[in-house]
Parts: structure tokens; sequence; C-alpha cells
């Protein structure tokens, strides 16, 4: 995706320690168009998987999430919460994964009644960095006997090896962007 190659190097800011701030059009702010066109690409790579749900994790996976949905046909979109609201009635699929950005461990939560043995589920979040957070919803996925049907993110940082981890679940993955290298202060492209 140029555009958001484009946008990658012209806007993000390499923090050190592998952090990519991309708040100007993902992370904060949100660029409309754009994630609109990286939901068409991630639905034109898993079309003929057919997926009956896509499911991410709050926050900053949402919009790449609902845009992949709506390109896909309008399919339901799923996320993960991060804290438990009144509303979401027990037993929940629950599964923790480290934080990058914050530093901590958080627990992603799922009620079952939206995510069913018989769905395919399509897996789309803004980031594979060490694939942690990603590995976690797709435990929550198996846990719900559902299928994984494939991973889709907006940027991959490949030198956190996430898809390495990844790879064990068998389903395609596709990222939008690749990061090869973020030393010395740079933000390498594939």
């Amino acid at each position: 995706m140029d555009a958001l190659k484009r946008r990658i190097v012209q806007e993000g800011q390499n923090l050190g320690r592998g952090i990519l701030k991309i708040d100007s059009f993902l992370n904060h702010q949100i660029d409309a168009n754009l994630m609109e066109q990286i939901g068409e690409t991630i639905a034109a790579e898993f079309t003929a998987t057919k997926p009956t749900r896509v499911l991410t994790a709050e926050v900053s996976g949402l919009i790449p999430a609902a845009m992949t949905g709506k390109a896909l046909g309008n399919i339901p979109v799923v996320y993960a919460r991060k804290k438990k609201p009144i509303t979401m009635m027990e037993p929940v699929y629950v599964e923790n994964a480290p934080s990058h950005t914050k530093g901590s461990v958080v627990s992603l939560m799922v009620s079952p009644e939206f995510l069913q043995a018989a769905d395919r589920i399509l897996i789309v979040d803004d980031f594979l960095a060490t694939g942690r957070t990603i590995a976690a919803l797709a435990r929550i996925v198996q846990s719900s006997g559902a299928t994984l049907v494939g991973i889709a993110t907006v940027v991959e940082k490949t030198f956190e090896g996430g898809r390495d981890l990844l790879a064990e679940w068998g389903v395609p993955i596709f990222s939008a962007a690749t990061i090869v290298d973020m030393s010395d202060g740079r933000i390498q492209l594939a």
C-alpha cells in the first residue's frame, strides 16, 4: 500500500525501543479515507477465506477492523474488551497479552454471544510486532471453537519476530506495510 507507506515515511516517528508513533493517521487521529483503503486492501486479500466476523483488540485495531468488515460485505466486527463492563455476562473468553506501548499485561475479553463455533474469524489489528496480542486473540478464537482463517495488520515490524510466533496457527498473514528496521532512529520499509 503505497499511500500508507508514504504516510509512515512522512509522519511516522521512531520513538526508540521499536515504538513507531503514527498517531496522526491511525493511533490517535484517524484518516478515514486511508483506513477505508486499508480495509479494502485487507478484504481483497481474505475474501476467498470467507470470514463471517472480524476480531480485533480495542482500541487502535477498531478502525481498520471496521473498514475491513465493511469491505467484506458488512460482516460483524467484534473487539476484545480490556475492561469488563457490567453488561458482559459470564462466562467470557479471556486471554492475557503484554502491551508493548503500555508496558503492562492486559486482559482481552470477548463475550461468547459474539464469537461462536460456526464462525470463520479474520483477526485484524493495527500492529504486528511481537505477535503476543494477536496470539491472545487467536487463543480466544480457539477457545470459542470458531475457525481462524487469517491475520491482517496495518503495519508489521518484522524485526520483532511476531510473524514467526503466529506461524503455528497455520493461516495466511498479511500486512499492509512492513518495516524491516528501526535502529538508529530510522524507519526502513520493505
